[in-house]
């Protein structure tokens, strides 16, 4: 198997890993709202924020990240897109547990 097509197994075991743990910490009632296509989309909306909004450049030891910011945006895309509606108080838990993942897993 060459590097790159390990590299992007790797990839997809880890974002396998992170749904996993997304799951976990969601509320009851939203468990099985999302499916896993739906939050790996999420998960890559919010590195587009990160990315975009230059969070992801600062020199800072520790990084302020307005979770209810990037919550609205992850909605925002997905009616720019043609997404279901998302309502950003739900989607907040899924931002939350993934700064959550990022933090455990540095």
């Amino acid at each position: 198997m060459s590097s790159f097509e390990e590299e992007l197994l790797q990839d997809e075991q880890e974002t396998a890993r992170e749904i996993a743990f997304i799951r976990e910490r969601l509320p009851m009632d939203l468990k099985e709202q999302y499916n896993d296509e739906q939050l790996r989309w999420m998960l890559d909306t919010i590195v587009d924020y990160y990315v975009d909004s230059g969070i992801l450049d600062s020199d800072d030891d520790e990084i302020d990240i307005d979770l209810e910011e990037v919550s609205q945006h992850v909605c925002e895309q997905a009616k720019k897109e043609g997404r279901a509606a998302l309502d950003p108080q739900d989607v907040f838990f899924v931002v939350e547990a993934d700064l959550d993942f990022q933090e455990e897993n540095l």
